[in-house]
């Protein structure tokens, strides 16, 4: 009973049992995990040791000066200049501000990244990023299923799969109103039979 009050690991138990099946005496320390013998107690003999709190002894113990200047303590590392910025178009820049009184260099410097971002950045169709994030999640229920995750994820892909499904048939009933539209006033033959039916 004693034994399952103090949370003992198996190890430790059948240490115990052992030593008390050969009739030695139960050992004061027993590691959870490892069947080395333990340390030899201190003799009970032997006061305590007490923690005190460090004294400081009366004289004081300062270094002298040779010795502290003699370390590395009051070496520098050599200042080694190098140039963090490009001189030349610093010096054009401060021309123009003393010639204008404007900084003409960085504000043209700062237009040509937008016109490249607009022309790296090609139009996107919205139907196609919807069919490629369904793709996507295809695969990765796909992944899961095969890592035994399946039942985990399955409810929440479906569930987004299903509202992408839904914004791409809205697109395709919205690109199939203005393709009625543009054909209807291109072809005004086939608006009329339309209107009869």
């Amino acid at each position: 009973a004693m034994m399952d009050e103090s949370r003992l690991t198996s190890f430790q138990r059948r240490h115990l049992m052992d030593c008390v099946k050969r009739g030695d005496t139960l050992p004061l320390q027993c590691s959870p995990t490892c069947s080395k013998d333990p340390r030899p107690a201190e003799p009970a003999l032997a006061p305590p040791k007490l923690c005190l709190p460090g004294r400081l002894p009366a004289k004081p113990l300062l270094r002298p000066a040779k010795l502290c200047q003699a370390g590395d303590a009051y070496s520098r590392e050599q200042f080694r200049p190098q140039a963090r910025r490009d001189l030349e178009r610093e010096k054009q820049r401060l021309q123009s501000i003393l010639a204008t009184g404007k900084d003409v260099v960085e504000h043209k410097a700062k237009q040509p990244p937008p016109q490249t971002e607009e022309e790296e950045a090609p139009e996107v169709d919205r139907f196609e990023e919807l069919v490629n994030e369904v793709e996507e999640r295809k695969e990765f229920l796909a992944e899961m299923e095969a890592l035994g995750q399946g039942k985990r994820y399955r409810g929440i892909v479906l569930t987004e799969i299903s509202q992408k499904l839904r914004e791409m048939e809205m697109i395709d009933k919205k690109r199939s109103k203005e393709m009625r539209e543009i054909t209807a006033k291109d072809f005004p033959i086939g608006n009329k039979s339309d209107a009869r039916d």
